[in-house]
């Protein structure tokens, strides 16, 4: 099979935001899909490993940055290549307090929605969170940024004079002629099956 074709199923690619406590976090995805109008709920996917999923997890309630295809891969790095565990990734980052007192970006981001948790299923290394809609704006008419949009025109690409592997997922590029089966990458926390090489 070629795992690559997993590539070509249309995703968004979203700024996860959570607060719990006085502490704000917020991570990238691309698993958000509405799974009923009536009453209005979605779907999350957030991998275990990220901060963010342990406030979700606490407290029931986050907000959704959905990215268009203004978006700069800065607003990647911020997000998704650094833990909240170690930085305050809103400290001095433009954003916006929802009516849920969770902060969203504006910067990049065509709306946002706000959800509140009714149900989590444990999927192994991520929860899949159901949630109502409590809130939603639209910020801007610009096109939501795809997945395939990110990697043909956002994505940096890795500097080829480097040798080892790159993960398909986020550009990281491990140096070293093998990859170690249980590798995962640090930055997005994909496997080695996500990575090429050079």
């Amino acid at each position: 099979m070629n795992n690559n074709v997993m590539f070509k199923i249309s995703y968004g690619l979203y700024i996860l935001t959570a607060e719990d406590g006085d502490k704000a976090n917020g991570c990238v995805i691309n698993t958000l899909q509405q799974v009923t109008t009536v009453p209005n709920r979605i779907s999350i996917t957030v991998n275990k490993e990220n901060f963010t999923h342990d406030m979700i997890a606490a407290t029931g309630k986050f907000n959704i940055s959905i990215l268009s295809e203004r978006a700069c891969f800065d607003t990647f790095k911020h997000f998704g290549f650094q833990s909240g565990r170690d930085i305050d990734k809103f400290d001095g980052y433009p954003h916006e307090t929802a009516t849920n007192g969770i902060p969203y970006i504006m910067d990049g981001a065509n709306s946002f929605l706000s959800g509140e948790v009714i149900s989590l299923t444990d999927l192994g290394t991520h929860t899949m969170f159901i949630a109502d809609v409590t809130d939603g704006e639209i910020l801007s008419d610009d096109n939501s940024l795809t997945y395939d949009y990110y990697h043909k025109h956002i994505k940096e690409t890795p500097q080829q004079n480097k040798k080892g592997w790159v993960c398909k997922i986020c550009g990281y590029v491990y140096e070293g002629d093998e990859l170690p089966p249980d590798f995962v990458c640090p930055l997005c926390k994909h496997g080695a099956a996500d990575f090429e090489r050079l």
